[in-house]
């Protein structure tokens, strides 16, 4: 009786919300108010009967949350990844003679969520397994997730955040023409989970499935108990089959067959006990847990014929290559594009037009490129960037050569250009966060960076935004207004320029006297003369003020500006002028690191964020830590040094 209330309520919470949506966003009727209120009667009944109140349950009032970053939050149990496999004889040897569970292994994002008498407290994405991110005014408008359930005990379970198909495609279809559509459901849930503002995830229908419980709950030996007792409680939980070494292959051809008929998807299934005893017992390794596995689908592999290779420039400045082949059916769908990652990859494949090439969905889903089969390339790398013009680099990153567009002005990072240009340590404009830029350049009040000093003309547009209003709009101008005085170094840093730091901002605007005009039109050999700027920096300071579209967006930005007055004159005797530090750990002396660095470069000293052969001090309280940077500073020889005697060594 109790599943059925509860598969009611659901029911009840989908009707009521398409009505109240309809009544309130469409100006529309599905059902006459009399038909509303009965139903809404029975919610509430069946709510007060069972204890349990779900999201999105219209007798909820809706709170939705805009906060400014994701607090990291420490998992009280690490979370370890699964062991995989995709051979059956190997489920076999793991079960043994023991019963156990097969279930989806759903290919989403997983959430721990906490529950303390009675009410969802806490949500936390997975994050590297020990480090997660704090989700929790997102999972109270997750579409499934109950609010309240009735035990009152602490409650810590462990689930999967999906969007399904269907709404994936609904999301895709009502974007505008000319919005980039979502690659899958699992990046599109990724990114909706870890939303800013909770009225964009709502927006999203992301559902939570629950698979296991970490910490409370019922007592009992089987773990297919447990999630009867989640259920029971108004969870969805992880649909399962028990199987035995001899039924786990029909069992596994089965859940194959299925998954083409889901509206979720998958990447394969997972296996583990149901006797929890015994599960416990076994532990765990450094990498796995011992009492489950994966198995991963085999792949449905085609041949087909490279048509092109299409360079597209992400937010971030990444510039991916995608092969663009003839059509193929694969697992059901036809497929004719595949991202090819990054250059090691393009190279690895040796990828030319004309290819022909083995393609596969990896996990029954994303587009890939196992084999080439007719080699001629690699393609060569474009030297520019096919949306600004400007030069591209390749960067090696650990093993993988990537390649970038050098312009931070770049129509494709845009979003990346305004969040780094408004940082603390850039133009430091209080209350603009992220999310709100991006609603500022999906609605066009953003153009160019000179257009942050002319939002007022959108004063009764901005105001009536979700999260905003006259205060927070009072706020925004003034912090805007307040950032047209800034210095010469932070302007320079805030333009993004590629492997220009604040520190190497303020040494090149040391070195040209902070004169706007030499900064701008310093040539590579001058700037290579500067002590602590090598060729790689230089080429990217100067390549950034030879493209004349950055140089008139500099121009109508200097109109914009009031460039604080600096000193040029540094201390004509000073201990540490023209000595290099690094500074590591807590300070006690200064207020932060970023105080301690101010000293030492008016001193005429410079401060780098990594140790070499140039530094000639470490500044680290703790100077017989093991952290990495003590280590290198030990193997190079050069000094660590406390606060205390970096003090005595300035003569203070």
């Amino acid at each position: 009786m109790r599943v059925d209330q509860i598969g009611r309520m659901k029911e009840l919470v989908e009707l009521l919300g398409r009505a109240a949506y309809a009544y309130e966003q469409l100006d529309t009727e599905i059902m006459s108010n009399y038909e509303y209120d009965k139903l809404y009667d029975e919610l509430k009944g069946l709510e007060k009967k069972t204890g349990i109140t779900l999201a999105g349950s219209v007798t909820q009032k809706v709170g939705y949350e805009v906060v400014s970053s994701l607090p990291k939050i420490m998992h009280t149990q690490k979370m370890l990844s699964l062991d995989k496999t995709k051979d059956v004889d190997k489920l076999k040897a793991f079960l043994g003679g023991r019963e156990g569970l097969l279930s989806w292994k759903m290919d989403g994002l997983t959430i721990v969520c906490t529950y303390e008498k009675g009410e969802l407290i806490r949500a936390v994405t997975r994050g590297n397994g020990e480090l997660g991110e704090d989700i929790t005014s997102n999972a109270k408008v997750f579409k499934n997730l109950p609010l309240i359930i009735d035990y009152k005990e602490r409650l810590v379970i462990r689930g999967e955040a999906i969007i399904t198909y269907s709404d994936f495609h609904k999301i895709n279809e009502n974007l505008k023409e000319k919005e980039e559509k979502y690659k899958n459901p699992r990046n599109l849930c990724s990114g909706s989970v870890r939303q800013l503002n909770s009225k964009i995830t709502a927006s999203r229908n992301v559902r939570f499935c629950a698979f296991a419980i970490v910490e409370g709950g019922v007592q009992c030996q089987n773990k297919s108990e447990q999630l009867e007792w989640l259920q029971l409680k108004g969870f969805e939980s992880i649909e399962y089959k028990k199987v035995t070494q001899e039924t786990v292959e029909a069992e596994v051809s089965c859940f194959s067959q299925e998954i083409l008929k889901r509206d979720f998807a998958s990447d394969g299934l997972v296996l583990t006990y149901d006797d929890l005893i015994y599960s416990k017992s076994l532990g765990e390794t450094s990498k796995f847990p011992r009492d489950s596995i994966a198995f991963k689908w085999k792949d449905e592999i085609a041949e087909t014929q490279i048509i092109a290779i299409e360079w597209n420039t992400s937010r971030t400045g990444l510039i991916n290559p995608v092969a663009v082949f003839e059509p193929v059916e694969i697992e059901g769908t036809t497929v004719e594009r595949a991202s090819v990652h990054n250059l090691s990859i393009l190279e690895d494949l040796k990828l030319g037009i004309g290819d022909t090439v083995r393609v596969y969905k990896a996990n029954m889903i994303i587009p890939q490129i196992s084999e080439n089969i007719t080699p001629t390339g690699p393609v060569k790398a474009p030297e520019m960037c096919a949306v600004c013009g400007a030069h591209t680099l390749i960067k090696q990153e650990n093993t993988s050569k990537t390649l970038y567009c050098t312009n931070a002005n770049c129509k494709a990072q845009r979003l990346r250009a305004f969040v780094h240009f408004t940082s603390r340590d850039a133009m430091n404009i209080e209350g603009l966060s992220e999310a709100t830029i991006d609603k500022f350049l999906e609605k066009g009040y953003l153009q160019e960076f000179s257009s942050l000093y002319h939002l007022q003309q959108y004063k009764e547009q901005i105001i009536q935004m979700e999260g905003l209003g006259e205060k927070s709009y009072k706020n925004l101008i003034g912090s805007i207004e307040k950032s047209r005085t800034v210095g010469l170094a932070q302007f320079i840093y805030a333009l993004g320029i590629v492997q220009v730091g604040l520190n190497t901002a303020k040494l090149i605007c040391k070195h040209f006297k902070y004169n706007i005009e030499e900064v701008m039109a310093a040539t590579e050999d001058e700037l290579r003369s500067i002590a602590g700027i090598g060729p790689v920096i230089a080429r990217e300071f100067s390549a950034y003020f030879a493209l004349e579209a950055n140089k008139h967006m500099v121009d109508k930005m200097l109109r914009e500006l009031n460039l604080k007055q600096e000193s040029i004159q540094a201390p004509l005797e000073s201990p540490i002028k023209d000595l290099t530090f690094v500074i590591t750990g807590e300070v006690h002396h200064f207020k932060n690191r970023k105080e301690l660095q101010a000293k030492i470069e008016e001193l005429g000293g410079k401060v780098t964020g990594s140790i070499s052969k140039s530094t000639h001090y470490l500044i680290n309280n703790d100077n017989e830590s093991n952290s990495s940077k003590n280590k290198k500073a030990k193997e190079l020889g050069i000094p660590v040094i406390t606060e205390e005697s970096f003090l005595q060594l300035i003569n203070v």
